[in-house]
């Protein structure tokens, strides 16, 4: 029997969207173990000055537990 857990977390970058997605994954392997999945909750830009200053994505990291 598998059991799984969900967990949110937000990333951001000022690449892109796909960057802040690679860069949330990235680090929450350093801490969960197992990870099988994620999904894109939201997504959102911050801007000054008229102009888009950073990517930011909110993740639902899905992982098995041991």
């Amino acid at each position: 029997m598998t059991v799984a857990r969900i967990t949110e977390i937000s990333a951001s970058s000022t690449e892109s969207f796909e960057d802040a997605v690679r860069v949330g994954i990235e680090r929450a392997s350093k801490t969960l173990k197992n990870i099988t999945g994620a999904w894109v909750k939201d997504q959102e830009v911050g801007i000054a000055d008229g102009k888009v200053t950073d990517f930011r994505v909110k993740l639902k990291i899905t992982f098995v537990l041991e």
